[in-house]
């Protein structure tokens, strides 16, 4: 009765829903994996102290080269940066709001052993087409200390997009700079926890804690799990609802119900002996 399974046609088919089995089980489980390791990252996250709470580190310690790009556990992250202040490269930051007024950042890259990253050395008040007198930096070699920040995006408040003068920057990010500087950058920037009248310290703007609930990409992997699971079972199904409807059909036939490939139509004459 089950002789047609061995047929090349079920053969094809067996052996497609035996490799799609599998499969939709191990994407299944890897989404699952992801699912897992989130949560505990997650939950990881919340044994520890918050970002800003945490004593500086060596910013060389968070990203090891200028092509490690800041990420969630780095963001907010008290770091020390020490080189050399480039005074030749410092660009404004227009249309920058402190305290409710209006006025600009002043952005100084400071050159490593390992690259630059970019400083904001504080706020100023007014218009960056006129700035004034805007204060150099420190001379020499130093020392400082600042809060990690993510690359700002077109949407972030404050952003300003093209049609700038040279000498300003509508949007501090590393996509924004690297044609703007002769050498390679740190991903994000760094805005100073002290700075020198009449500058001002400009607050971190990036989120300096770790969410108190899961990101949504957690639930889409929890929601792909159950997708590959459901495949799996959808194959199983299929493959037992065609088998079933096989054996109907040669139940039928063997009881003439269905007629067969060389029965003759009906209502055809029979020649004549």
């Amino acid at each position: 009765m089950y002789r047609f399974l061995l047929t090349p046609r079920w053969l094809g088919i067996s052996l497609f829903a035996l490799l799609a089995i599998p499969f939709c089980v191990f994407m299944g489980t890897w989404q699952l994996g992801r699912f897992d390791a989130r949560v505990e990252a997650h939950h990881t996250a919340q044994r520890e102290p918050a970002a800003g709470s945490r004593a500086p580190v060596p910013l060389r310690s968070l990203l090891p080269g200028t092509g490690t790009p800041v990420n969630q556990a780095t963001v907010g992250r008290p770091v020390t940066v020490s080189g050399e202040y480039d005074a030749g490269h410092q660009l404004l930051v227009p249309d920058r709001q402190l305290d409710g007024r209006q006025g600009f950042y002043v952005l100084t890259p400071v050159r490593t052993s390992g690259g630059a990253v970019a400083v904001v050395r504080g706020w100023l008040p007014g218009d960056a087409g006129h700035p004034g007198a805007v204060p150099a930096p420190p001379a020499g070699r130093v020392t400082v200390t600042g809060t990690l920040q993510a690359s700002e995006n077109p949407g972030d408040p404050g952003v300003v997009s093209g049609g700038l003068p040279a000498g300003q920057l509508g949007m501090i990010s590393t996509a924004s700079l690297v044609n703007m500087v002769p050498y390679r950058l740190y991903d994000g920037w760094v805005t100073l926890s002290a700075t020198t009248a009449p500058l001002k310290p400009v607050p971190p703007t990036s989120a300096q804690g770790v969410n108190s609930t899961l990101d949504v990409r957690a639930f889409q992997n929890l929601g792909y799990t159950g997708e590959w699971f459901v495949f799996a079972a959808f194959v199983v199904y299929m493959w037992f609802k065609l088998v079933r409807r096989e054996l109907e059909a040669q139940r039928d036939l063997a009881l003439g119900l269905v007629p067969g490939d060389d029965a003759e139509p009906a209502g055809e004459a029979q020649p004549a002996r």
